[in-house]
């Protein structure tokens, strides 16, 4: 698999269900979990697919989105608890539309699931792990 947005992402991008510079928007490792991208719309079905969210989430800060380019500042997740091989970054809108608190996984939207990051996978092993994304054209993603 390479980096892709979720089908339902794409819906919800479109019909405003998702606003990726209003809402609270997270970035989580994730392992052992089997995509379904035409059908993954929400992070309970990243759990219910076998994945497990790794690290504490990381809430994406100095967000833009310009000409299609979806982009933050880099994040640190810190001291990531030793375990198996993490293959994937989960990029999800963990709140409302309009922002605030997070709510249940099953209403978190899951946007984008990234497997091809330098470094990718990773294996935790209790320090902290630094995403640096991509400074290329395409940032986070492009549309």
């Amino acid at each position: 698999m390479a980096n892709a947005l979720y089908g339902k992402a794409k819906e919800g991008l479109l019909s405003g269900a998702i606003d990726l510079d209003t809402a609270v928007i997270k970035a989580v490792f994730v392992r052992g979990y089997t995509p379904n991208l035409s059908t993954h719309d929400f992070v309970d079905d990243v759990t219910g697919a076998g994945g497990t969210l790794v690290g504490t989430p990381q809430t994406l800060s100095s967000v833009s989105v310009a000409l299609g380019v979806f982009d933050a500042a880099d994040v640190t997740f810190t001291a990531v608890a030793a375990g198996a091989a993490c293959a994937h970054i989960l990029i999800y809108q963990a709140s409302a539309v309009t922002g605030g608190a997070d709510v249940a996984a099953s209403a978190q939207r899951v946007i984008a699931l990234l497997d091809t990051a330098t470094g990718l996978p990773v294996t935790p092993n209790g320090g902290d792990i630094t995403i640096a994304w991509d400074n290329g054209s395409s940032k986070i993603f492009a549309l």
